[in-house]
């Protein structure tokens, strides 16, 4: 890495910068700054395709910032001539590396203006193709795997529920819940979240309405796992999966209640009474 004074009309905002393809960022929290004293820490660059140039891996809102006092120089200037072009300090990176600038983006940007989950998901799926895992961007930004997982979780959901979410339309539960919604099931919700005379479920009664009323934790089952024939869903938010047929759940635990009495009583046992499964038991899910 090296460290250059780089004129502004030679700098662009990267496609692997967080912030690309996105409105101008609102930088009145630094603007004051940069009109006293110039941009003091360096940007993050590469060089671009175009000889000369530079593409911004971090630092987007110093740029933009400059970007308006160079035009307000310009203006009170009244001859665009007579400006001395501004030089931005840059450290540039080594160009190719897809990842790296992706992590030097999302480094920068989490340490200083926190991005919302849907933008982390965004770069994070990028750096998952480029080749990195979850305990690698774990270690990259300092967050425990189950925070990353629950980020790379959004991709399993529909992109208007993805968009909602990060206008911050629908809670942190709800998005849990539907993460392990099925396409179909999330169409069907977003059709009552759009019908004026319908009531989309939210939060926790949302798990009950996905999973026909009754929420198994798999945790509860008393037989191996391996062996069940019907579908699991999991919680991609948490660690918890559920039984997506409760029926065939209780059928299944049933018969692995039977098999115990007949083995208690295959020991030795004179008398193994099975307590039925009365509706006090039937709600494992809470």
């Amino acid at each position: 890495m090296k460290l250059e004074f780089i004129p502004l009309d030679k700098l662009a905002v990267s496609k692997a910068n967080m912030r690309y393809a996105k409105k101008a960022p609102d930088v009145s929290d630094i603007l004051p700054t940069v009109r006293a004293r110039g941009v003091i820490q360096s940007l993050v660059v590469r060089p671009a395709a175009q000889p000369g140039h530079y593409e911004i891996l971090a630092g987007a809102r110093r740029y933009h910032a400059a970007l308006i006092v160079a035009a307000e120089t310009v203006a009170a200037s009244g001859e665009e001539g007579e400006v001395e072009p501004m030089l931005l300090p840059c450290a540039i990176l080594d160009a190719g590396d897809d990842a790296a600038a992706v992590e030097a983006s999302l480094i920068e940007n989490l340490a200083r203006l926190d991005p919302d989950e849907v933008s982390q998901w965004v770069n994070f799926v990028r750096l998952v193709r480029e080749g990195r895992g979850i305990a690698d961007i774990a270690a990259t930004f300092g967050l425990p795997e189950l925070t990353v997982r629950r980020v790379l979780a959004l991709g399993n959901l529909l992109p208007r529920i993805r968009n909602l979410y990060g206008a911050q339309e629908i809670d942190r539960v709800t998005v849990r819940h539907l993460t392990f919604a099925s396409k179909s099931q999330q169409r069907d919700w977003l059709a009552l979240y759009d019908d004026p005379d319908a009531r989309a479920p939210t939060g926790h009664p949302l798990k009950a309405w996905l999973l026909g009323g009754q929420s198994i934790a798999t945790r509860h089952a008393l037989f191996d796992l391996a062996s069940f024939e019907g579908a699991i869903v999991s919680d991609l938010f948490g660690e918890d999966s559920y039984f997506a047929s409760p029926e065939l759940f209780w059928t299944t635990q049933q018969a692995e209640v039977e098999a115990r009495k007949a083995a208690y009583l295959d020991a030795g046992w004179q008398e193994v009474v099975i307590v039925p499964p009365f509706p006090i038991f039937s709600c494992l899910g809470a």
